[in-house]
């Protein structure tokens, strides 16, 4: 095993991801898709595609894509702190992003590529690995590429299922009216500015442990979960597609990506009333199905999925704003500060009952980072024997207006910070790898002080 300090400094050096996303790509999923709807013919459940997919240019994702694991693994964790995958919430959710710490590794002239430790991983969990993992770079090429595409705005991850919830009952658990069709995106991108309607991107990613023609397979798949949730009219919804691929006979790491072109997303208020983000969550009660538009006098039977029309825009962006800012308050493990930005059916009440002091005036954990405040909450766990320490949180300020629920000046200050708040490296002060996102929030890793490792070694043996 590697020591404990060795492991914390290649967190965050710089490797290479290999991305995949040209006209041969879209031709095997077209096959893919096809091959599908044959063996579904006779099936009702066939789903829907996005009518046309496409490469994504190389000036926005480059074949090449340099990615330090440390920003994948926070991306991977503040995606998934609203994702119920576990009665442990605390485990399951915060540091589920920990057991990669060893998973990947690399370098500034190669590829990034499965470890014994990974391979040990997946054989145990390869379906979790491939999919979290699939998560994690996916949603850090969609930010990388957003963010060159609509330089003068934010951009925002969004869980789908939790904000689709303010409005859709989407599972036999849910109150309400169900959608009764089991494809929806994994997430959503917001791409937005103050004082602007806000675009809304759905995104489908999956991962595997095989090799191009199973991701071409999972991107079939992704099209049907991408066209699932329409905003504005019909066929218009641009989407965002990934499938990671990690082979499992040491080949390089691969993300094969492509994009659903489309005017619609945007989230123009017709009736002029502009959204106020600052008002408490409200659940909707959103019709399911998506509705063609009428053929003459004749409209089209409807097709199953969630359908955002224009007199939804304005509290549509409202859910994502109070769903994003709940994900943070989660990443915090603030348990009131998270509720009331949830509706009930988003799972408000799961969080009334767990609470810890950062919204009083004592934190339950709080660590200057590159001289900035930061609080949130922490874990204690043993990585190759000596005991390090996990801290995941938000900028002190950024908190105190979340906590209130002052989304609108939470986003103003996040905006206009975009360009200087990201960092990644080791804080020699903090003793380890720290990651700061454009949102706030910060996630690090440190051996504990104090801690020996050849004690330790000793001991554990």
């Amino acid at each position: 095993m590697k020591p404990t300090k060795e492991v914390l400094q290649e967190l965050t050096q710089s490797s290479n991801v290999s991305i995949h996303s040209d006209d041969a790509l879209v031709g095997k999923v077209k096959a893919a898709i096809t091959a599908d709807d044959e063996k579904r013919k006779e099936n009702e459940d066939e789903p829907r595609r996005k009518p046309a997919l496409v490469p994504i240019l190389p000036t926005e994702l480059p074949r090449q894509f340099e990615v330090t694991l440390w920003d994948v693994l926070h991306t991977l964790a503040r995606a998934t702190t609203l994702s119920w995958r576990g009665a442990g919430r605390g485990l399951a959710e915060h540091w589920g992003a920990l057991k990669y710490t060893q998973a990947l590794a690399g370098g500034r002239d190669s590829f990034l590529g499965l470890t014994d430790e990974g391979h040990r991983i997946a054989d145990h969990y390869k379906s979790l690995q491939s999919s979290e993992l699939g998560i994690g770079f996916a949603l850090t090429l969609t930010e990388h590429m957003l963010r060159s595409r609509f330089p003068d705005h934010s951009v925002t991850i969004v869980p789908a299922d939790t904000a689709l919830r303010a409005g859709w009952a989407l599972t036999s658990r849910d109150k309400g009216e169900k959608v009764k069709y089991r494809y929806r995106p994994q997430y959503f991108a917001e791409v937005w500015r103050r004082g602007e309607p806000s675009l809304a991107i759905p995104i489908a990613c999956k991962g595997n442990h095989s090799d191009s023609a199973t991701s071409a397979e999972q991107l079939a798949s992704a099209s049907a979960h991408a066209e699932a949730v329409h905003i504005g009219a019909w066929n218009e919804t641009p989407g965002l597609l990934f499938s990671t691929q990690l082979p499992t006979d040491g080949g390089t790491m691969t993300v094969h990506a492509l994009q659903a072109p489309g005017s619609g997303g945007r989230l123009s208020p017709a009736e002029g009333r502009e959204a106020n983000r600052n008002a408490s969550p409200f659940q909707a009660n959103v019709m399911p199905d998506i509705h063609p538009p009428a053929e003459g006098l004749v409209a089209p039977e409807p097709v199953r999925g969630c359908h955002v029309q224009p007199k939804d825009y304005v509290w549509f962006q409202e859910s994502l704003a109070h769903t994003t800012a709940a994900g943070l308050m989660a990443f915090t493990g603030s348990g009131h500060a998270t509720a009331r930005h949830l509706t009930d059916r988003q799972g408000r009440k799961r969080y009334t009952g767990l609470e810890h002091a950062a919204s009083m005036s004592v934190q339950d954990a709080a660590h200057t980072l590159f001289g900035n405040e930061y609080v949130g909450t922490d874990h204690v766990f043993r990585l190759n024997g000596p005991r390090v320490e996990a801290f995941s949180g938000v900028d002190e300020g950024v908190f105190r207006l979340l906590a209130r629920g002052d989304i609108e000046e939470y986003r103003a200050l996040v905006h206009a910070s975009r360009h200087v708040r990201p960092r990644l490296t080791v804080d020699e002060d903090w003793g380890g790898p720290v990651s700061v996102h454009a949102d706030g929030s910060v996630f690090a890793l440190r051996l504990l002080p104090g801690q020996n490792e050849e004690s330790c070694a000793c001991s554990s043996r």
